[in-house]
């Protein structure tokens, strides 16, 4: 049994490795791109530093799971657990980018109240806090499951579920300070990630 599910097919490969960079090429390009402007007024408290480290060592530790541990092996219909995968990965950054487009200029990657920040509430921002998340964490499942591995989707879960715990909480701490009582009314409506749940 090949240790990754599109290894033997170069059809396959093509497929993973194009979503794999199209992901990594974007989230690049963003990270370049939407930071805040007057850095001295982040109020990041590590967390993207702590994103970035934590995302490096979940694709390592996938990746190696992958390739060394058969045993996490997902046997069940390989095929189409690999495309679930791939159209997790493709629908969960078109949900990410869809998000940030939606928030605009108050979208940064690092954790910023902007000078004239108003709450948005359009789009998913309707219910939920932090739609950008949930489309990264859908990316990360379909990338779990596209790389046909128990361990490494649980691997990938675990680190990001960890990341992006501490950074929401400091997010939201930011933004109460920031935006005080209308914030505050705000997180009362919402969910942080998926609507009417959690």
């Amino acid at each position: 049994m090949e240790p990754l599910p599109f290894s033997g097919s170069p059809a396959y490969a093509i497929i993973f490795w194009g979503a794999f960079s199209l992901w990594c090429v974007l989230e690049t390009v963003g990270t370049l791109k939407k930071r805040s402007e007057d850095r001295s007024k982040a109020r990041d408290r590590g967390s993207s530093r702590l994103l970035m480290v934590l995302l490096w060592v979940a694709l390592a530790s996938a990746f190696t799971l992958s390739l060394d541990v058969p045993q996490g092996t997902i046997t069940y219909k390989r095929t189409w657990v690999f495309f679930v995968g791939i159209t997790l990965m493709l629908a969960g950054l078109a949900f990410r980018f869809y998000a940030m487009r939606v928030l605009g200029r108050f979208f940064t990657y690092d954790v910023a109240v902007q000078a004239g920040q108003t709450i948005v509430e359009a789009g998913p921002y309707r219910y939920i806090r932090h739609p950008s998340y949930t489309g990264a964490l859908i990316t990360l499942v379909g990338l779990g499951l596209a790389l046909g591995n128990w361990l490494a989707l649980f691997t990938i879960l675990v680190c990001m579920g960890i990341a992006y715990a501490y950074r929401i909480t400091v997010e939201e701490a930011a933004l109460i300070a920031g935006l005080g009582e209308p914030y505050k009314q705000y997180m009362r409506r919402t969910q942080r990630l998926v609507p009417f749940l959690f």
